[in-house]
């Protein structure tokens, strides 16, 4: 009996993890004719707390365009990456900069500058990146400058960083900018 229940429970386990895998991927699946992928699936998750914080997003490439000129233009919403709208799915309530934001499913953009970005936090889900309706915002946060790369960050990265207990950063590092936000649990 133990044995079944171990065998379906990590069949299930399986299951669960490549549906996600797929969901992933299909929000960065390229056309057909398209090889290779452009701008692939990309996640990066954290634990604050014992409870998880995931984003989900396709990764473009700079290809030698600049950023804050011939892609993700200053001072204009940007969908944070590529593709399908970013997604982050936390299961804790968060204060991100001075946003409270409860446990949920939300689509991240930012607002790209040559210092110190703004981070949008925003209701509508399962949207295009370029969907974007401000009458849905959480809320916006400044995001602070980091350590300027020594060079271009080719491929678009979302990480957490220097995470200790509640509290992490969530940095966005692409061509010359590093950009981040603290973020703590708060349950």
């Amino acid at each position: 009996m133990r044995k079944t229940f171990g065998c379906r429970t990590l069949l299930l386990s399986c299951a669960v993890l490549c549906f996600a895998f797929g969901q992933a991927y299909a929000q960065c699946k390229p056309p057909a004719n398209q090889h290779p992928v452009l701008s692939p699936a990309a996640e990066t998750s954290v634990l604050l707390n014992g409870k998880s914080i995931t984003i989900y997003y396709c990764a473009p490439s700079l290809r030698g365009r600049t950023v804050g000129d011939q892609i993700a233009p200053y001072d204009k919403v940007w969908r944070t990456g590529a593709n399908t709208a970013t997604t982050m799915v936390t299961q804790a309530s968060l204060r991100i900069g001075e946003l409270v934001v409860p446990a949920g499913t939300y689509t991240l953009y930012s607002i790209p500058a040559k210092s110190g970005w703004t981070l949008i936090v925003n209701k509508q889900t399962g949207q295009w990146g370029t969907v974007y309706n401000s009458g849905q915002d959480l809320g916006r946060v400044k995001m602070m400058d980091g350590v300027m790369p020594s060079a271009p960050v080719e491929k678009f990265t979302i990480s957490f960083d220097h995470t200790r207990g509640k509290r992490t950063q969530l940095h966005l590092m692409w061509g010359l900018a590093d950009v981040y936000v603290p973020v703590e649990a708060t349950d």
